[in-house]
Formats: C-alpha cells, structure tokens, sequence
C-alpha cells in the first residue's frame, strides 16, 4: 500500500466521529503534522469513504448514532478490501471491557478522551510504521515465494534434464546392443526356414524311393515320431520368424522414442511417436487377474509435420498414457470395476487418443480414460511440481510438471485436464505446427 499518495503528505487518516467539535480537533491536530485527513460523522460514510479511497489509518469513536464503532470495525475487518486498514480507537469511554472488545473486533490501539495532540499523533505514526513494515514484509514474502518457486522450476528442469539424458543413453545402448543380434537372427531366419524345408523335401523324396525303410530307420522314425516333428518345425520357423519381427519393432519403438541423437527442433510425425509409446507399454494394456485388456482406440486425424523437440514431446506422451493406466487400474482393480462386475455390465477399460488439426495452424493430442475421474479439489494442482493422488511409492508428482513445462514453456503450447467424476478424465495437448 503506498502511504504517501503525493510528496506533501505522511499518510491519509479517516476520522470518524459523530461530534462536530472532535473533528475540527482532530483534523486541524493532524493536518499540522502533515498528514491528509478526512472526515465522517457516522459509520456509515465511513465505510462509504473507506471504499472510494483507502486511508491508512482509520480513528474510530464508539458512541455514535445508528452504527457504533464497534459495528464499523467489524464490517471494515470483514471485507477484503479494507481488512488491513489499522483501526484507532478513540473514546471516551475507559472501562476495561470496552478497550478488551475494542480490540477484539480487530482494533489496533484504544486512546482514552480526553486525548493528548502528541500522543495520538505517535500512535499514528506507528501505526502507519508498522503497517509499511507488513507490507515490505509481504513484499519481500511474494518475492520469496516467486524465487521458490523458480528453484522448484529449475529443479524440475534440472531433473528432466538429467533423466532424458539418462534415458537416451540407455534406450540407445540398449536398442544398438539387442539390435545387432536380432538382425542377425532375423536374416538367417528366412535362410534356416529354406534349408529346413529343402531337407523335408528330401525326406519325402527318400519316403518316396526307399518306402520300406529298414527296421532300424523305421524305430527312429516312430521314436522321434517324424511327421509330427515336420509339421510343428515349420510352426516353430514361423513362430521365430515372428518373435524376431516383434523385437525388432520393440528395438525401433525405443529408438523413436528416446531419439538420442535428435536434440534439437525437427519436424516428425505426431503419430510415430504415440504409436512407440503405446510399443513400450505394451505389457501394462495386457490383461492382468482383476482387470481385462485396455483397449486403445486410436481416432487420428490428418497431421502435418509438426516442428518439436521430438524426444521431450514422446516424453509426454509417456506421462499421460502411463497416467490413464494408472487410473484405469486403481479404478477397475478396486471397487468400481467389481461394482460394474456384480450388476452384470461389462465396461472395458478404454483408452481414447484423438488427434486433429485446430486454427489450421496448432495440433490437438487428447488422450481421454474411462477410469473413476480426477475430483475438482485436485485438478488446480495436477501441474504442481512434486504434487501427487497416488499412493506413497507410486508416484513422484514430477510427469505431470515436467509435461506441462515441456508443452507451455519449450512447445509454446497448452495442456489442460477435463474430468468428470465416474466418466474419467481427458488430458488435452495443443501445441502449434511450427514454432516461432
């Protein structure tokens, strides 16, 4: 609050009192020292006065007409605007109980009539001392406050930092170790295959020519039992050939996903990295024992290329699909999934990923659950650093920050959570096609 509206005053006083001859007093006292006074004769003006320009002390009698004082402190202490207005009792009135109920509506200081001119002048003056030191400390709080958070901020930074960096370097190693094996498996795989199916076509052949095989030979075929063993060798091919091919996905999944070597702004395909996410999180969407499958319903739209930090947005998109999971089983595992169970309905654990070109000039991600809801209490809180709904050693409160940081300050985007309690929650990305 500023105490001194221009150079030529100390501060503006309000005093309020319902006889004539103490205003002129009072306000001829207090002007002398320099100080801007206004005057009101009942509570009323002086809470009409009180709102047209903030005083910074308020002299208060309490014997007045209509509205005492007492009446009037409780009003000023009850809006927020006039709250921190020092109030100064100034009466004649000297029982203990008036000056113990003065200050129990929220009076500062209680000066008894008759009054000494120097006196109500140092009360003033402190009063308004200190009132400038509660600001200075509010101040100083604020700026506090705002250095906090900032370090918090850098933290969170600092740590996303350290984890991406981690993170690439081992999904790198690791899709550069199991890569090279697996391609040497895979490309042999289609040469074994041939040769297995050369050399049961040279068993059929001798079957052909030699149809009555020696006893010993016909012992070893029954022992082996060898037409089972050709058909389920050429099952086994095919099944290998398919176990490679998935590893093979899952290797490329890891590389889209972490891009070690792609630092800096590109273009890329949105969906490439949706799609590698939901790769690596395969095994959570699986059918556990108290809950079926999570079916992914994909609702793409027709994206351009959208210039990003490729890495830090697949990161994201980790954050929310891990998170939809995370709610999906707490909700299904516990009551409400058994809930739906016993009165018959069978409602499938979804997740729902839409995508769309918005203004011509953003993309729109949402990736939406059927899960329980997030309760309106904590969704102002979702993007705290640190903050968490789940339970101790599930959660460390970082994904969430961490993405909204990664969409407002890095994608100059938006992300934004709906959610509606028993229909599950939707967490919107918005993030514009090329960066200014």
């Amino acid at each position: 609050m500023d105490l001194n509206q221009t150079n030529q005053h100390k501060g503006n006083i309000l005093v309020v009192d319902d006889t004539p001859d103490n205003l002129r007093l009072l306000s001829a006292m207090l002007s002398a020292q320099g100080f801007e006074v206004r005057k009101a004769l009942n509570g009323k003006l002086a809470l009409t006065a009180c709102q047209m320009l903030l005083p910074d002390v308020i002299l208060l009698d309490i014997n007045m007409p209509g509205m005492d004082g007492y009446q009037v402190c409780q009003q000023l202490k009850s809006n927020s605007k006039t709250c921190e207005v020092p109030v100064i009792f100034i009466s004649a009135l000297d029982d203990v109980l008036d000056k113990v109920k003065a200050f129990e509506v929220g009076g500062v200081d209680y000066i008894t009539k008759p009054f000494y001119g120097a006196e109500v002048v140092l009360r003033i003056e402190n009063q308004i001392n200190l009132r400038s030191l509660q600001t200075k400390l509010q101040e100083n709080n604020f700026l506090l406050q705002q250095a906090l958070d900032n370090l918090k901020a850098a933290q969170v930074q600092q740590i996303q930092n350290e984890k991406m960096v981690a993170l690439g370097q081992l999904v790198a190693g690791i899709a550069h170790e199991v890569n090279n094996p697996i391609s040497f498996i895979y490309g042999n795989l289609q040469y074994a295959g041939q040769y297995v199916e050369d050399l049961v076509n040279l068993i059929n052949i001798y079957q052909q020519e030699y149809p009555k095989p020696t006893p010993k030979i016909q012992q070893i075929v029954n022992d082996i039992d060898l037409n089972f063993v050709i058909n389920d060798l050429q099952n086994l091919i095919g099944a290998m050939y398919r176990g490679a091919d998935r590893i093979r996905e899952i290797v490329l999944a890891l590389q889209n996903f972490s891009r070690h070597d792609e630092a800096e702004m590109k273009q890329v395909n949105i969906h490439e990295g949706i799609n590698s996410a939901l790769v690596m999180l395969q095994h959570r969407l699986r059918e556990t024992a108290d809950r079926p499958a999570i079916v992914v319903v994909k609702e793409y739209g027709d994206l351009p290329l959208v210039n990003c930090y490729a890495s830090e947005l697949n990161q994201v998109f980790m954050h929310l699909l891990n998170n939809a999971i995370d709610a999906m089983e707490e909700s299904f595992v516990t009551s409400h999934f058994s809930l739906l169970v016993d009165k018959g309905q069978n409602k499938t654990p979804q997740i729902r990923i839409h995508t769309e070109v918005k203004d011509s000039n953003f993309v729109r991600i949402a990736i939406a659950d059927n899960g329980s809801g997030i309760d309106e209490s904590l969704r102002s809180r979702l993007f705290d650093p640190f903050f968490t709904t789940k339970p101790v050693g599930k959660g460390s409160g970082l994904g969430l920050s961490i993405s909204h940081q990664i969409i407002v300050q890095k994608h100059q985007g938006q992300i934004t959570c709906t959610s509606y309690p028993g229909k599950g929650a939707e967490f919107a990305i918005k993030i514009p096609i090329k960066l200014s």
